[in-house]
């Protein structure tokens, strides 16, 4: 017999593009694909669907009914209805029982846990580079990054109590792609992007592409274990928003927050309001390093963090200015003040000053 796989979180893009791609697998007899929401209208063939609450313990009676042996556990968002109380409830609640649920399970082999780098976090004082073993400095104050980093938790608490299951933890950077739903993915959409005064942050990216064949890798059978997953390179947000032809408005810290919340009431659902992890992310940045994800799960993402965002820009609407025009201008006065200092040279104490 193939493998069962059970998903969940298939209401939304992500996880209804998952379940499609790993039942026609070969070796894989079944797809559950479980969420609170009613089925979605483009649910692929061949995915069985059941509309369960996460927080409820019915998600082990679906389990056991259908013999499940593969858990992808998707429902881990930023982005829910019923506001924050509600998402958090969903995220930390609802992976509780899934995981209770998988404690019961004696057929189960194999879990998968999507995650977010988000759970390092973004401060002044971290490294320049997260790697898997890299503690941050404190867990997150609040949010997603705070559910992400507890689910984690419950998540080392299973392994330790069913040794006999493979547990693969994956730690995306910010998904973008044609279909992106994350909050940073609706920041980009913005008219005018407002910026932290005097920041200009290091971005990582994983294309959605990759996003799903990392995941499809985890749930047939690549090593265990907890992964960075992020495109090669980096990208400033000022080419961030450069490659999307957006204005930016560097703000003072206390007044970018205050902003983003503004902004977004005209032009997305209140819910989505700049949280205090992502106001962090746009001040201090954050990068990975994904050599583990190469060398010990074998996967290279074909998207860097520069295609990913440029393919993100193709499919999203273009903002005021021409980002040609924009980056050639921009280009120039880099280069000329590159010729300005290799023209003249201040030592580390001489004070240089306009003309």
């Amino acid at each position: 017999m193939g493998k069962v796989v059970l998903v969940t979180g298939v209401a939304r893009p992500l996880g209804a593009r998952f379940a499609g791609r790993i039942a026609g697998q070969p070796g894989v007899d079944r797809v559950v694909g479980v969420d609170a929401a009613p089925p979605p209208s483009d649910l692929p063939p061949g995915v069985r669907y059941a509309q369960v609450d996460p927080r409820r313990p019915a998600v082990a009676r679906v389990i056991a009914e259908h013999g499940v042996d593969t858990v992808v556990h998707l429902n881990v968002t930023a982005l829910g209805h019923g506001g924050r109380a509600a998402v958090k409830e969903s995220n930390v609640i609802g992976s509780m029982q899934l995981l209770g649920a998988c404690q019961q399970a004696p057929g189960l082999r194999r879990l998968v846990v999507k995650s977010t780098t988000a759970v390092y976090g973004s401060a002044p004082r971290d490294p320049a580079v997260f790697g898997e073993r890299t503690q941050p400095k404190a867990l997150p104050p609040g949010g997603f990054a705070r559910d992400a980093a507890e689910v984690e938790g419950y998540v080392r608490g299973f392994a330790r109590r069913r040794p006999d299951v493979d547990v693969t933890v994956l730690r995306f950077a910010n998904i973008l792609g044609p279909d992106g739903d994350t909050p940073l993915a609706a920041y980009f959409r913005l008219p005018v992007l407002p910026t932290a005064f005097g920041y200009d942050p290091r971005l990582q990216f994983v294309h959605e592409d990759d996003a799903l064949e990392v995941l499809r890798l985890a749930a047939l059978g690549a090593p265990p274990g907890t992964y960075n997953v992020a495109g090669d390179g980096v990208l400033l947000l000022s080419q961030c928003a450069r490659r999307l032809g957006r204005p930016t408005v560097p703000l003072l810290r206390p007044a970018l927050g205050l902003v983003g919340r503004l902004a977004r009431q005209l032009s997305a659902p209140a819910d989505r309001a700049f949280s205090q992890e992502q106001l962090q992310l746009l001040t201090h940045g954050r990068v990975v390093d994904t050599a583990q994800l190469r060398d010990r799960f074998g996967y290279a993402p074909r998207w860097t963090t520069a295609g990913a965002f440029a393919d993100f820009v193709a499919h999203t609407s273009a903002g005021p200015l021409p980002p040609e025009r924009l980056t050639a201008v921009t280009d120039r006065v880099t280069d000329r003040l590159a010729g300005m200092l290799g023209d003249h040279h201040p030592t580390p104490h001489q004070e240089t000053r306009p003309r």
